[in-house]
């Protein structure tokens, strides 16, 4: 009985070199794959992190100046001289100003009438419009109260109106400990690695067996005396070489184009990488075995793919989340990779800060690669 366990088994690793041999072969001669792989690291890193930011910048600003003192021509000059805001220019009245608001020429009205400002921010922009007053009180100074809202203010036109009351006590500030520079691109680009990670070991995969479904080539290797885990591994473990190829050039181009390197160790970010690796090959396996074509394949996958990603707090925090969605993330690889690779490149943190998520992606990659075996239906 064991002597025959062992041969199946020899036989199984025996008939992995020579599908290994085919997969790569494969992968080379195709036209496009190669190139998909060289560019797709270059664009991710070269491109996304200039876009994918938080930074709210050229809010037009529309100033109703009342008073026309030194204060409030000094307080247009900073409106003007900022980074974050364009100067829409000096309107005469509310009522004129609204109209480049009703427009879309302006996103910012402030008003300042006898010492007292008011901000009007257009909300059709939640986002714009709500940062866009934020920036402003922080260059306003201290006020009294706030002007009463006038009427035809523009509410029905999704108007925020606010009226910063300010403080200014002696001795405030803020200690930042970690990213002092406020650098968004050290926050966005590891977890861009999980978007690359999803692509080569999740998508490739998946298309490459429902490619082979299509042509009819997996049959003939389904009736040979090749295991399910020999014929599994040979199209999973080029795609982890291929994942560890880009990982590497994600990593070379952080350092050579923004100077970001991680600061705790890099061989946890390769460990990560791995994990998620593990997982969306194991899914894209399970996908590809309960489908039949590749567009069926596509759509499965990116339906699951985009939740995983606006559920992994890669653009938002997490926490902002309703709470039913927030316990979504405790299943959501994504979210723990990114949670963790966040923490090595930011905090320097070592392998005891991330523990738990490394113990995580493990575990759920895990549950998924034996779902993916046993999902694989072989005929022998």
């Amino acid at each position: 009985m064991d002597n025959n366990k062992d041969n199946s088994l020899s036989k199984g690793l025996g008939g992995l070199l020579p599908l290994l041999q085919k997969e790569f072969i494969q992968i080379r001669r195709n036209a496009f794959l190669p190139r998909l792989i060289v560019l797709f690291p270059i664009v991710i890193m070269c491109v996304m992190p200039w876009v994918m930011q938080m930074e709210v910048k050229n809010i037009v600003v529309d100033v109703v100046d009342i008073d026309r003192s030194v204060e409030s021509g000094r307080l247009v000059g900073q409106i003007a001289a900022s980074n974050y805001f364009i100067f829409g220019g000096q309107k005469a009245t509310y009522a004129e100003a609204m109209k480049d608001i009703e427009k879309g020429r302006a996103d910012v009205i402030l008003e300042i009438r006898d010492g007292k400002y008011l901000i009007a921010a257009n909300a059709v922009n939640g986002m714009k419009g709500s940062i866009g007053a934020a920036y402003l009180s922080q260059i306003i100074r201290p006020t009294p109260q706030p002007l009463p809202v006038m009427e035809g203010s523009g509410y029905s036109q999704g108007l925020q109106v606010s009226a910063p009351s300010l403080t200014g006590r002696a001795g405030g500030g803020s200690l930042l400990l970690y990213n002092k520079g406020q650098n968004y691109k050290l926050f966005m680009i590891p977890a861009l690695l999980a978007i690359v990670m999803m692509l080569m070991t999740g998508f490739l995969p998946t298309l490459n067996i429902v490619g082979e479904k299509e042509a009819g080539t997996i049959e003939q290797i389904n009736v040979t005396p090749v295991s399910k885990w020999a014929f599994i591994l040979a199209k999973l473990i080029p795609y982890w070489l291929i994942a560890l190829f880009v990982v590497t050039v994600c990593l070379l181009l952080a350092w050579l184009v923004y100077g970001v390197t991680p600061a705790g160790p890099l061989w946890l970010v390769y460990v990560l990488a791995m994990l998620l690796a593990l997982f969306f090959s194991s899914f894209g396996l399970i996908v590809s075995n309960y489908s039949d074509t590749m567009q069926q394949a596509i759509f499965v996958m990116w339906f699951f793919v985009v939740l995983l990603m606006l559920l992994s707090g890669l653009f938002t925090p997490t926490r902002s989340m309703p709470q039913l969605a927030y316990l979504t993330t405790y299943v959501n690889p994504m979210h723990y990779f990114i949670d963790a690779v966040r923490t090595v490149f930011i905090r320097g943190g070592s392998f005891q800060h991330i523990a738990h998520q490394v113990a995580a992606l493990f575990a759920i990659g895990s549950f998924m690669a034996v779902w993916a075996v046993q999902s694989y239906k072989k005929n022998s």
